[in-house]
């Protein structure tokens, strides 16, 4: 989905004080914006059965480097990673609540500098999302009601990556396409 040289597939989103966005040296970066930041998608693609997969890294700020909007039947959400001040990790919306409201909400620690593994899978009635080797999110999304958090960032359907007060880099983008989730489902 990236080819390394250029955003061919991309757009800047057209957030309201959006930060520039450049690629170099085989990354995308998404400048520091006020607040937003982020590019979209301009191809047709799944709205189920796939996984997306790419790094990001937070270069500068004290938010979420990296909102990945995505495609859920008809419906779309985000999976939030340094939100909230840099430490939470969780889908918005889920029920009407946002990643800090329901319970894919987690908190972790996110360096400056460092890339992290973004992988997001979504199967018939499941949402699945990983950092690096942990998995952040596991849910049953039949009879859920999957949103997006009300504002801006509706402006990044069907697929988009931003940021909120921080500068991030992004690479390696990849999707494909899934059958299956990836792990048996939990006992709910």
């Amino acid at each position: 989905m990236f080819d390394g040289k250029t955003l061919k597939g991309w757009r800047v989103t057209e957030f309201a004080g959006h930060g520039k966005v450049t690629c170099e040296d085989g990354l995308i970066v998404l400048g520091m914006g006020d607040p937003f930041c982020g590019i979209s998608w301009t191809n047709k693609l799944p709205t189920t059965k796939y996984e997306i997969g790419f790094d990001a890294m937070r270069v500068m700020g004290s938010d979420f480097f990296c909102g990945l909007t995505f495609p859920v039947d008809s419906s779309f959400c985000s999976l939030i990673v340094g939100g909230w001040g840099g430490s939470l990790v969780g889908l918005s919306s889920l029920d009407s609540l946002d990643a800090s409201e329901n319970e894919t909400t987690k908190y972790m620690s996110f360096d400056q500098q460092r890339w992290y593994r973004i992988r997001l899978r979504v199967t018939e009635g499941r949402i699945e999302a990983w950092i690096d080797k942990e998995k952040v999110v596991d849910i049953k999304t039949r009879e859920r009601r999957i949103s997006l958090r009300a504002g801006d960032i509706e402006l990044s359907k069907p697929l988009g990556i931003a940021c909120w007060q921080s500068m991030a880099a992004l690479r390696q983008i990849q999707m494909r396409r899934v059958a299956e989730p990836a792990d048996p489902p939990k006992k709910y």
